[in-house]
């Protein structure tokens, strides 16, 4: 009787009542710790070798951060559709563990080099290479694992409870990065891998998450790009997807921090860690907003909106000479942000079949690693010819561009009231789902 009254009180829990998903929340939380840590200091490590070891000049080094995403990057796009094709195709936990550990090899590598004091810009550049073919199949792996392990009618809040550890980390990783560095250059890579090791042991217990077959006979390959055929026929996708991937690349300040921090505003180190982990601050604001209080209507305009206000934010900190005001706007920056992802991703995983989310996660993932990564060759090109300041401005104004185009271009999203998607979507979902 007691078994029969805990089985109803858990037919639909929240979240964080379920077993599974709170090792997930760990599992991912744990990652992205590790994984913020480890980015801030590659990139600030780019830097003060280019500027010290190689001599090169403020838009010379700048330049060579925008490398650094351009390093990752390429990875990232070659093997996209390989690992969104593995979500779809192997148990999905073994493939994020799988890239965990590739990610574990990365921090000590990154480790011993910083410590025997053997940095060089190719060193850090392959590194950081490896550490994008890592991320490339965590990604869609683990993005693919929460609708499976909660109900349909809990997803966004388990997606904004997601976003929650991910932007918490992302708030710690790059401060504890910043002032483990000080005490050490090697400290924060040795606490990367060990996060990383947690991020695989919480994912073990999680009951296994085995995506349901691929319909037909299709050869791998066609399998691999199907996720980008069912994203360009799904023009509702197509627009929340390179929303995020045009606005963000155009938009984005993160690239630049460094430069801020050492020859801008002048703090370090451990101000570079404040400023990084600053849009994580508002993100997870806001996410922890939406984890109690779900966006119920609206929801497309407000993602629109939500660009707009990033973009604006961008520029009140390309233009600020205070670390105080900086700070603020990169709070706001990332609440914006956040928004416009709680959105998104509600939407595509909703908007999307069981059998083909690896794929299109993967793609939605590639759209990220787009707009971060080449973002970060973007405004590395761009303050390498304009400077940095007035590169970060162009950007933010160019962000608040990309929304209101978008509005006109799809005015599916501006039109999207709810997060549940309509039947004709349904519909094209099944039919997608067919053999050919």
């Amino acid at each position: 009787m007691a078994r029969l009254g805990a089985e109803a009180m858990l037919s639909f829990p929240e979240p964080l009542r379920i077993p599974d998903f709170r090792l997930y929340w760990i599992a991912r939380f744990a990652a992205v710790l590790a994984t913020m840590g480890m980015v801030v200091i590659i990139g600030y490590q780019v830097y003060d070798v280019a500027r010290s070891a190689y001599g090169m000049s403020i838009k010379e080094a700048s330049f060579q951060i925008g490398l650094v995403g351009l390093s990752q990057f390429i990875p990232i796009a070659l093997l996209t559709p390989v690992a969104g094709w593995a979500a779809d195709r192997f148990e999905r936990r073994t493939v994020a563990r799988i890239a965990n550990a590739i990610d574990l090899v990365v921090a000590l590598s990154l480790a011993t080099i910083t410590y025997q004091a053997i940095l060089s810009l190719p060193l850090l550049f392959t590194l950081a290479a490896l550490h994008g073919v890592a991320r490339v199949f965590v990604n869609p792996a683990m993005a693919a694992i929460a609708p499976n392990i909660v109900p349909p009618e809990q997803l966004p809040k388990a997606i904004a409870m997601s976003s929650i550890a991910w932007q918490t980390g992302s708030v710690v990783g790059p401060a504890l990065g910043g002032f483990l560095y000080a005490a050490h250059p090697s400290a924060p890579y040795f606490a990367a891998a060990a996060l990383m090791l947690v991020a695989m042991v919480a994912l073990t217990p999680i009951r296994r998450v085995v995506p349901p077959p691929i319909q037909g006979e299709r050869h791998p390959i066609r399998q691999m790009i199907e996720g980008v055929t069912y994203v360009r026929h799904h023009r509702f996708l197509l627009g929340a997807i390179t929303l995020d991937l045009f606005a963000v690349l155009l938009g984005g300040a993160t690239a630049m921090l460094p430069v801020y921090a050492r020859d801008i505003l002048k703090v370090g180190t451990e101000g570079l860690g404040l400023l990084r982990g600053a849009p994580a601050v508002g993100a997870a604001i806001v996410a922890l907003w939406y984890s109690f209080a779900p966006l119920r209507r609206n929801v497309g305009a407000k993602m629109l909106l939500s660009v707009a206000a990033f973009g604006l934010m961008t520029v009140i900190f390309g233009l600020s000479k205070s670390m105080t005001l900086s700070l603020a706007a990169l709070v706001f920056l990332g609440g914006f942000d956040m928004l416009s992802v709680y959105v998104r991703s509600s939407l595509v995983q909703l908007h999307t079949p069981d059998a083909m989310r690896g794929r299109v996660s993967a793609v939605s993932g590639l759209a990220i690693s787009a707009s971060n990564e080449l973002g970060e060759l973007q405004s590395g090109v761009a303050a390498a010819i304009l400077g940095p300041v007035v590169a970060v401005v162009a950007g933010g104004a160019a962000a608040m561009g990309i929304a209101g185009l978008w509005s006109y271009l799809f005015p599916e999203l501006r039109r999207a009231r709810t997060f549940d998607p309509p039947a004709t979507a349904l519909a094209d979902a099944l039919m997608e789902e067919k053999p050919a």
